[in-house]
């Protein structure tokens, strides 16, 4: 299992506003209701005592259904990797970092012009998952514009596994292409019942907000969740567009629809295994634009993290896009500073916190070198500071005394490799070696480590048989 970092330290709601999100969110539910454009749905909810509208496609839970979901749902999902030191255990305040997205860019690392993804950036960008440690799950990041909508589904998760063994999760775009991933997924597991007990990949088929659910994507999540692979349907609202301008009114919004998906997933299968779901987003109100890094939208996943403990259901959230066009340092603070705040929340599955730049429309490979720094950093924050006798030092500071150092003494000697984080693109140079070397900036330098593992050998990692 990979070692999972608390959080939980920070808090933006308390226990009462906790309570009117939850009471809020029931009114929601109960009299306005969830559009859901999807006839087998409609007939499900039917069947299970919601009160459903036919012709309109509204849906209304009563509270009851809602409590019975949360009872049944899991508190803890093991999304598992092909290798036991990639599986992750969610829940309670454990938390994972890990990549996301569906760009359909790429910065080119040697040119840095922006052109198409294809399905070798799927590859490329899971082999480079696969060699940085601080990141700790692969969310397919980029749509294959060489495959096309028919033949996405197979590029993006076919290519995935043959380059990464971390947990692999991914959108869906046909029900052809659903049906061929979980297929070779039950070759590569050995049978159904083993993909089942630990599923190495999972599903996104989101909720559209305001509060509808799509025909195409509800039969997506329906026919995951009865082959028994995971499945999320997280909304993405956006505030003053397709939520409430206010914080607290969107977080109501998207607890509804991110606990309406898991109360579907419960309707289907009692216990099937899904994460409360969110990526509550703002608007430029100067501009209209869609803003993906704002501070407002890290505070509200931070929220939204404490509702998911509220319920003691596990949670994915969003943290670590930019909508810098390229890395640099509005790059660097918009992705550290919304990191940090859904890890010390305690978001279990933080997604898009790797890769991700121009509004989560680009990715660049060397985004990822400096983004699993980052990640590194965040973790570093949640080890904390680790009391003990020992580590207090007592001995050694009345061993060396005033104006002595401590360069050998015990506790450095034993705590030197671990005490502080590893920063692999640190420059400590004087300015006179590093001008020599041609002045290379962090960038430069990610994108020395990117080429150095891109153009390491690659292992063989599934059977390509077993693809076909």
């Amino acid at each position: 299992m990979k070692e999972a970092f608390q959080g939980g330290l920070l808090k933006f709601l308390d226990q009462n506003q906790m309570d009117l999100i939850h009471q809020k969110t029931l009114d929601i539910l109960e009299e306005v209701g969830v559009r859901v454009e999807n006839k087998k749905a409609l007939e499900l909810f039917d069947e299970k005592g919601a009160e459903v509208d036919f012709d309109e496609e509204i849906v209304k839970l009563p509270n009851s259904m809602v409590e019975d979901a949360i009872d049944t749902a899991p508190s803890k999902v093991i999304l598992y990797g092909r290798e036991e030191d990639n599986h992750i255990e969610l829940g309670g305040t454990n938390v994972y970092i890990g990549t996301g997205g569906t760009a359909v860019n790429v910065l080119d690392i040697d040119t840095g012009e922006r052109r198409k993804a294809t399905s070798q950036d799927v590859a490329n960008t899971a082999k480079l998952v696969q060699d940085l440690d601080n990141i700790d799950f692969f969310v397919i990041p980029v749509f294959p514009d060489d495959a096309g909508k028919e033949g996405a589904d197979e590029a993006r998760f076919f290519n995935a596994l043959r380059n990464t063994t971390k947990h692999i999760m991914g959108g869906i775009y046909t029900a052809e292409g659903q049906k061929k991933v979980i297929d070779a997924a039950v070759k590569i597991a050995g049978s159904e019942e083993e993909l089942k007990e630990k599923p190495f990949i999972s599903f996104i088929a989101n909720i559209m907000s305001p509060l509808t659910m799509e025909r195409d994507y509800t039969e997506y999540f329906r026919y995951a969740v009865e082959r028994g692979v995971p499945v999320l349907g997280p909304p993405a609202p956006i505030a003053g567009a397709t939520s409430p301008i206010t914080l607290p009114g969107t977080i109501a919004q998207t607890n509804a629809e991110a606990l309406f998906m898991v109360i579907f997933s419960q309707l289907i299968e009692p216990g099937a295994k899904t994460l409360y779901s969110v990526v509550p987003t703002t608007m430029d109100m100067k501009s209209s634009d869609f803003r993906f890094s704002s501070i407002e939208m890290g505070m509200m996943n931070a929220a939204c993290a404490q509702m998911a403990q509220y319920y003691d259901l596990p949670i994915y959230n969003t943290a670590g896009v930019s909508d810098s066009k390229v890395p640099d340092i509005q790059a660097g603070y918009e992705k550290m500073s919304n990191i940090l705040m859904a890890a010390l929340s305690g978001a279990n599955y933080i997604h898009d916190a790797a890769g991700l730049l121009n509004t989560g429309m680009s990715v660049a490979y060397e985004q990822y070198v400096i983004d699993n720094q980052m990640l590194g950093m965040a973790k570093r924050v949640l080890r904390g500071l680790e009391f003990s006798e020992e580590r207090l030092a007592y001995d050694d500071i009345k061993e060396v005394g005033p104006g002595g150092n401590f360069l050998t003494a015990s506790s450095t000697m034993k705590y030197m490799r671990t005490e502080f984080f590893d920063d692999q693109l640190y420059d400590d140079r004087d300015w006179d070696d590093w001008s020599k070397d041609g002045a290379p900036d962090a960038r430069e330098r990610a994108k020395d480590i990117a080429r150095e593992i891109l153009e390491g050998e690659s292992e063989i990692l599934v059977d390509e048989e077993l693809l076909s």
